[in-house]
């Protein structure tokens, strides 16, 4: 490809990233097309998902993501691959706490369940279009000032802490961004939906419809997470391809999610605890990269500590793994668990009304 005719962002891509430009531009393709289809074709029948269609749709996905991830090994090796599949799994499992305001913004403006399949893919979108953005520029930052790994470990240690340690907001708190609060004031907006229409008329008088304001909340809302998971990728790959391709499966995956584990959300009690932990080993790992590659003056003279050990792709990927599917089992035994006793509880209780 001419130098003369690629953009300073193109050329980054290619400078940063071990896979071909031919294999990144097919994988943009593919994902355009897939979007476009979702939108103008299955978008074309709003209807509630069943739950054999959601988890045909997840194993869908996550086929999907693996199959990518053998791609990547193929044409560009072992590393790049490892990286996808830890980008992925931990994109993905941060991506889970999204679903809970998901559904408290899907509640406040009262969509209808047939649309709210719709909303997702329009809003998961606008989320991508956004956080692709923001990965260029953490690319450009890192690219240039390699200190900044500090703040994002830094940042990712504290997010860590939080999530154990610190009180957690309830959803009935959630309340619109600034954006959202400033667009209500600028432009007139219905208090119905007119189906999938961003637009409609009232009167002779041409209004937006709610779900422009819903498309836009969803967006800029999945951008307030993305503070917290795009830094742990760049914890564990520098390759802005494979941030991104990271997040496009992780997010893909969350329209049938929402809909299979809506109500199920608030029994994963230990998911918080092993993201912590993930987010605390990511952190740790880009601080000790920081050091590794030190130029700050103030620590060590500004030279490098080599003594610093690097840590290899394959333990993130172990730690991720056994973090999070910990968390998940021990979630599932606690819930079973607190089931059966309530189980044997209204059995107790049944059997003393009878004596009584």
């Amino acid at each position: 490809m001419d130098p003369g005719f690629t953009s300073p962002a193109v050329r980054m891509l290619e400078s940063m990233s071990e896979t071909s430009p031919l294999f990144m531009i097919v994988t943009f393709v593919v994902f355009v097309a897939f979007f476009v289809v979702d939108l103008f074709v299955v978008g074309r029948r709003p209807h509630v998902p069943s739950t054999r269609e959601c988890v045909q749709h997840i194993a869908f996905f996550v086929a999907a993501a693996v199959i990518f991830g053998v791609l990547v090994w193929f044409f560009a090796g072992s590393r790049p691959a490892v990286e996808f599949y830890s980008g992925w799994l931990t994109e993905y499992s941060l991506s889970i706490d999204n679903l809970f305001v998901f559904v408290i913004i899907m509640s406040n403006f009262a969509v209808p369940r047939r649309l709210q399949k719709y909303v997702l893919s329009v809003g998961i979108m606008v989320a991508l279009v956004l956080r692709g953005l923001f990965i260029l520029v953490g690319a450009a930052i890192i690219t240039r000032f390699t200190w900044v790994f500090f703040l994002f470990g830094g940042f990712l240690i504290y997010t860590a802490a939080k999530m154990v340690f610190g009180d957690e907001e309830s959803d009935e708190d959630y309340q619109e961004n600034a954006l959202i609060h400033l667009l209500r004031k600028v432009v007139k907006v219905t208090d119905t939906y007119d189906g999938e229409r961003l637009r409609t008329t009232v009167s002779g008088v041409r209004y937006w419809t709610p779900m422009l304001i819903v498309f836009l909340t969803i967006g800029t809302t999945d951008v307030m997470f993305a503070f917290d998971s795009i830094p742990a990728i760049f914890g564990l790959t520098k390759d802005p391809f494979i941030v991104f391709s990271s997040n496009v499966f992780a997010l893909l995956g969350l329209q049938q999610l929402y809909f299979l584990l809506g109500a199920l959300l608030d029994k994963l009690v230990y998911l918080p605890a092993g993201l912590s932990v993930v987010l605390g080993f990511i952190g740790v790992k880009l601080i000790m990269e920081a050091l590794h590659g030190n130029t700050l003056p103030f620590i060590n003279g500004g030279r490098p500590i080599e003594q610093v050990p690097e840590v290899p792709t394959w333990l993130s990927l172990v730690v991720i793994v056994v973090a999070i599917g910990g968390a998940s089992v021990a979630s599932v035994i606690t819930m079973r668990r607190m089931e059966r006793l309530g189980s044997a509880h209204d059995v107790n209780a049944h059997d003393s009304d009878d004596i009584q």
